[in-house]
This record gives C-alpha cells, sequence and structure tokens, in this order.
C-alpha cells in the first residue's frame, strides 16, 4: 500500500509543503504618513496611471490640488509652530479656558484649575477662547485637532492636562514642584484691564465697524478681533 502511495505522489507531479510563517514587515513613517502629504502623492500617482488625451486634460486640475493641499500642509505647519513658540519658555505659564457659562463642565473645569493656579500665586497668561477666536485657532494647532476640550494648561511649552490631570497633580503635590520656577503672581491685577487682559478697541470703540470716506459706509476694523476688542499692551505684551 505505501508503494502504490509513492507511485501516484510522483506521477502527480505536486510536492506538498509546511505551512510557513513570514515574520512581519515593520516599515518607517515616511512623508506619505500625513494625511495631506499622502493625497498629494496619491494624486500624482493617479495622473501617471492615466494615458490619451483624457488623462492630459486631467494634469492641469490634479496638480492644483496638489498644490493647494502642500500650501494648506504649509500654513499647518507654520501654524503650528507659531502657537508652540508663544508657549514656549521656562518659566511660562499658559492657560486656555472659556468664561462662558454654556456647558457647565467645562465652566467649573476651567475655574476649578484658574482657582489652583490662583492659589499657588505664579503668573498665568490667561486666554480666554470666547475674547478671541485667535487663541481657539492657537489651542486647535497645539492639539492638532478640531475642537480640543478646555481647559489646557501649558507650563514651559509642555502640555499638563485638562481639568481632571491638572487636579490630581495638585492633590499630589506634584503640581507645586512643577510651577516652582515659574513667575510669581502680581500682588494687585493690572490697572488698565482689571486683569482681563483686553480693553475695547480705540478705533472703532469696541464697535468693530469703522467709516470709510472712500466708499460712504462702514466696513470692518481690522484693529480688533471679532468682539471689538484689543489685547491690554500693558499684561499682555508679551503674549
Amino acid at each position: 500500500m505505501w508503494l502504490s502511495w509513492v507511485r501516484r505522489s510522483k506521477t502527480s507531479g505536486r510536492l506538498t509543503q509546511s505551512p510557513s510563517f513570514s515574520a512581519p514587515t515593520v516599515s518607517s513613517p515616511t512623508g506619505k504618513d500625513h494625511p495631506g502629504i499622502g493625497a498629494v502623492l496619491d494624486d500624482d500617482a493617479a495622473v501617471g496611471s492615466g494615458d490619451g488625451a483624457g488623462a492630459g486634460s486631467k494634469i492641469v486640475l490634479h496638480r492644483a490640488r496638489s498644490a493647494s493641499r502642500l500650501r494648506a500642509c504649509k500654513s499647518f505647519a507654520a501654524a503650528a509652530e507659531a502657537a508652540a513658540a508663544s508657549v514656549a519658555g521656562e518659566r511660562h505659564v499658559v492657560l486656555y479656558f472659556t468664561s462662558l457659562h454654556a456647558v457647565r463642565a467645562t465652566f467649573e473645569g476651567c475655574l476649578t484649575v484658574r482657582t489652583i493656579l490662583r492659589g499657588l500665586r505664579v503668573s498665568v497668561d490667561e486666554r480666554d477662547v470666547s475674547m478671541d477666536a485667535a487663541y481657539l485657532a492657537e489651542l486647535c494647532a497645539l492639539m492638532r485637532r478640531d475642537r480640543p476640550s478646555l481647559p489646557q494648561l501649558f507650563v514651559g511649552g509642555r502640555l499638563l492636562g485638562d481639568a481632571e490631570e491638572v487636579l490630581l497633580l495638585h492633590e499630589s503635590g506634584e503640581l507645586r514642584r512643577v510651577l516652582a520656577s515659574a513667575v510669581q503672581a502680581a500682588p494687585a491685577p493690572c490697572a488698565s484691564c482689571g486683569g482681563s487682559r483686553f480693553v475695547p478697541c480705540g478705533a472703532c470703540c469696541g464697535s468693530h465697524r469703522r467709516f470709510s470716506d472712500k466708499t460712504g459706509g462702514f466696513r470692518v476694523c481690522t484693529s480688533c478681533n471679532e468682539n471689538g476688542l484689543v489685547r491690554c499692551a500693558a499684561c499682555s505684551s508679551g503674549s
């Protein structure tokens, strides 16, 4: 019986192999891992795969998309670098928060962190995102998220976390050690803005509208933010 099985195996001409396992390959991240750059490369590959007059007519469109996406990537990188520079500094403490009462949990978390920092008597660069949308854009660039949660505390350019994480650090005594080298808070609030870090715009009196003699109508004031406010020069010059 065994000899007959050998003959059948030889005549069939098929060889059996034991199953083998291949080691997983690990590739290092490249520029294509970035969503914007990866989309640009995909567009270029799609253009190269086409042929004829149809592909030639699409080259201009694909190149325009690639250029616009590359510009978006560059602008995002520039915004991230500018935001990182705004919170940098060994003794710089920055808090992004909101003073709006729309979401109770968010407001209470912001109030808790502000109370803790005031109790530690450290100088804090408080950035209220409800007062200036530019602060929210900075935070989005720093967190790389479209809608980051509030509050967020940065010390020396390093993210410490939200209200829950700051509260845990405070209860363990670690927060006081982290803020040991921070600048001490002033004994009294700013006389110009009262500690709000914003004053009404002097060019439009806080209306965010200015009369134009050239057009004979009103136009948007470019000297202030969307709320008709400008940053206080007395206490926000280093922000």
